[in-house]
């Protein structure tokens, strides 16, 4: 049996679970989410927990048993505490700046990158090399900060791009001079 799959979810005060249709809704204080879960799977709610079982032990149904635990469990802990992703910025001249919905990345080009936040996100910049991205959908958090990461990746020679706080880059040595 899956190890994650068979672990029921704990359903804290303050949060209501529907499931019909095979689409679960979870309400929360943070706000609502959504998921189409698998019609192999069975969902039961008893007292205060969310049990998910499985018909058989195909391949399959094992797979996804311990998938749709994994996503009911983090659409649980983001409608009560939410996900958030830190950006650092490194590197001389870049620069992050917010206006309105906006997100705007002095990067190096010779033009500003100019970024709209999606539905559902909310992004923070505290000081000009730092940039927080903050929602209840773990998916889209993730996601958001990793398009924003894209722009500029950091290089290995000198360190500068943008890098999740607390990010481990391997530097290279650079050219040995004669």
């Amino acid at each position: 049996m899956s190890r994650i799959g068979k672990l029921p979810v704990q359903i804290p005060d303050g949060v209501t679970v529907d499931i019909k249709n095979h689409v679960i809704t979870v309400k929360g204080p943070k706000g609502t989410l959504a998921q189409e879960v698998d019609s192999a799977l069975q969902l039961e709610v008893n007292d205060k927990e969310l049990i998910i079982s499985r018909p058989n032990d195909l391949k399959r149904n094992r797979s996804l048993h311990g998938l749709f635990r994994s996503l009911i469990q983090n659409m649980v802990t983001g409608v009560t505490e939410g996900y958030e992703k830190r950006l650092q910025i490194v590197g001389v001249g870049y620069r992050a700046s917010k206006e309105g919905k906006k997100l705007n990345l002095q990067l190096g080009f010779s033009h500003p990158v100019v970024m709209d936040d999606p539905e559902g996100i909310t992004v923070e910049v505290p000081t000009q090399t730092e940039i927080i991205v903050k929602g209840i959908d773990k998916q889209l958090v993730g996601n958001y900060a990793a398009k924003i990461r894209a722009w500029r990746e950091p290089e290995p020679y000198k360190g500068k791009g943008i890098r999740y706080f607390g990010e481990n880059v391997r530097r290279k040595e650079g050219k040995a001079g004669k």
